[in-house]
């Protein structure tokens, strides 16, 4: 037996867990995703409800030189969040849902530069509570670029990949 693989007996328990797990894995992380976005947009419709809104507010106003107020902009966040949430646990219409995602997580980098001293103690090494929070993001980043890797139809599979 060669370093990092398993005694023939457990074989065909690790291809059934595998199988188990590219069978369902984007369909999940779908869900799990949708989930996030649905529960925190929702979080940002109750006034003081989301430990992010005077971050994002704040980031959004600079973003638009001034032109879309706090509160403005805390509610077209939360629109915009729970509607990534809607799609994505609906499974329809995932470009589109995807777009608004990738759009929405570029924003949500956006504090790290705007606001540096309040997401890192010392830059760029030690993010804050508030940036260890957005740094997290690109998680959810990836895992939505594992969903719209199957949106023409492109799976996942347990078994290694032939080559002639």
């Amino acid at each position: 037996m060669r370093p990092g693989e398993l005694p023939r007996k457990l074989e065909p328990i690790d291809f059934r867990i595998t199988s188990w797990m590219a069978k369902h894995g984007v369909t999940l992380t779908r869900i799990a995703l949708g989930l996030v976005f649905f529960w925190f947009g929702a979080l940002k419709f109750i006034p003081g409800g989301s430990p992010a809104e005077d971050l994002a507010t704040r980031t959004i106003t600079r973003l638009t030189g001034g032109m879309i107020t706090p509160g403005l902009a805390l509610h077209l966040l939360a629109a915009w969040e729970v509607l990534i949430g809607v799609g994505l646990l609906v499974g329809r219409l995932l470009r589109v849902t995807l777009l608004l995602l990738f759009v929405q997580m570029m924003g949500t980098l956006l504090p790290l530069a705007y606001f540096p001293k309040e997401t890192f103690t010392r830059f760029p090494w030690a993010p804050t509570l508030e940036g260890q929070y957005i740094i997290k993001n690109l998680v959810l980043l990836a895992a939505a670029i594992v969903v719209g890797a199957t949106v023409r139809g492109g799976r996942l599979s347990a078994e290694p990949r032939r080559t002639a």
